[in-house]
């Protein structure tokens, strides 16, 4: 039985814990506050992709997500005819400051948001040189990094696409984001894209060897890289990086798959996926097999790598022949071929960023990356080593500077829903 002194002391508890548990409350209820950092925010631009996803929600699993978070700034180096980010900032209430101190202050004196979402160069205009595109990245990178230091603070920070144009800003980027102790997401949408099948490789499996066909106009596309690197990191040991790389282009191509650079029965599993066949018609068609490939692909490009743990992979570039991504690779203990498709939905809503999106939502809300950013700094390393080589036959590189050791994470993330 309760006597009153018990009442008094269990009733005074609760009026002094009473605002602290509602403070607690209301501190869990806050939207996460993030910046926007861009180039620009024209339509189709993958800045539009994730700033619109945020402010209207997208859909995921079945069920329309508003997650509780915030656009409290934007920065946008570059705003263009057809800009969206007044029409945006009018319409949702967000402020558009002129540089990125401003706007991840919130034109205050400290550090006022919860994220930063850096879309760097892939939405420079057409017709910008690469290397022009994507140097950006490093140098609105270099200025949130100040912001951080001056403010004592870091917060988790998300890189769409790959981590510059050269190996030393991606180098860069991930070893600050170590250093200032900040969790830093970077990677296109096709690794956590719809797979066709949804194949996921076991963790710790054999990898005997792997490839991947990509139909994209430009060669050293990083998102084949990517996309590849997404599989085999789940191979024993994780990933050791990459001890070498032979570039071939061009007729050098036909005469390096003659050889055996890579295996013909992978090929043929990688094509079989291929839903983007292309040529004078479009029945489907044995790519692998008819002799078409020479007169459809006007200008292939193949990359083989050899990994430091003596995994040998081929990345091809196919563009003409297919356009989309497919996968396929040997596994010791099973007794079929492991391939599939990494779908990107032919629309202009372009619904694979939904999955993208949803990664960077899980960055802002738990303040921890899905993914580990140097599988992002591997594939942009490659990227510019492939492009450095250019075109031709080359011999053997090493690429000493690329054996990145990291464990992948226990689920690929990819979108099974």
């Amino acid at each position: 039985m309760t006597d009153r002194r018990d009442f008094l002391r269990a009733t005074s508890a609760a009026a002094v814990a009473g605002p602290l548990l509602r403070g607690a409350v209301a501190s869990a209820a806050r939207p996460k506050r993030v910046a926007i950092i861009a180039p620009s925010w024209r339509p189709g631009s993958r800045t539009q992709d994730l700033g619109d996803r945020l402010l209207v929600g997208y859909p995921y699993a079945g069920v329309w997500q508003r997650p509780s978070i915030e656009l409290a700034a934007l920065y946008v180096e570059r705003p263009s005819g057809g800009d969206l980010s007044a029409a945006r900032a009018a319409e949702f209430g967000f402020d558009v400051y002129p540089s990125i101190g401003e706007a991840l202050r919130c034109g205050g004196q400290d550090l006022a948001v919860d994220a930063v979402l850096l879309t760097g160069g892939a939405d420079d205009p057409p017709g910008s040189s690469q290397p022009q595109q994507t140097e950006s990245r490093g140098r609105l990178f270099r200025q949130i990094v100040d912001v951080f230091q001056q403010s004592g603070q870091s917060r988790p920070t998300f890189n769409n696409g790959q981590l510059g144009a050269d190996w030393e800003t991606a180098r860069e980027m991930v070893e600050t984001s170590r250093r200032l102790g900040f969790a830093l997401l970077a990677g296109s949408p096709l690794p956590v894209t719809w797979r066709l099948p949804a194949l996921e490789l076991p963790l710790g499996c054999v990898i005997e060897e792997a490839l991947l066909v990509g139909g994209a106009a430009q060669p050293a596309d990083y998102r084949a890289l990517e996309a590849l690197q997404c599989m085999v990191e789940r191979r024993r040991g994780g990933e050791t990086g990459v001890a070498s790389l032979q570039v071939f282009a061009g007729d050098a191509v036909w005469r390096a798959a003659s050889d055996g650079r890579w295996s013909h029965t992978l090929l043929e599993a990688a094509l079989s996926r291929s839903d983007i066949m292309m040529g004078d018609n479009d029945h489907p068609k044995d790519l692998a097999n008819n002799g078409e490939l020479p007169g459809l692909v006007k200008t292939p490009s193949a990359y083989c790598l050899e990994y430091v743990d003596g995994l040998r992979t081929a990345v091809l570039n196919f563009h003409g022949a297919v356009g989309d991504y497919t996968f396929a690779a040997r596994v010791k203990g099973m007794s079929d071929l492991q391939s599939t498709q990494f779908l990107l939905p032919p629309h202009r809503t372009v619904p694979d960023s939904t999955c993208l999106v949803h990664q960077v939502v899980e960055l802002i809300q738990s303040g921890a990356a899905p993914s580990p950013p140097e599988r992002a700094q591997l594939a942009s390393g490659l990227r510019a080593r492939c492009r450095a080589l250019g075109a031709g036959e080359k011999s053997p590189l090493a690429t000493p500077e690329l054996h990145i050791r990291y464990h992948p994470p226990r689920q690929s993330h990819f979108c099974q829903t």
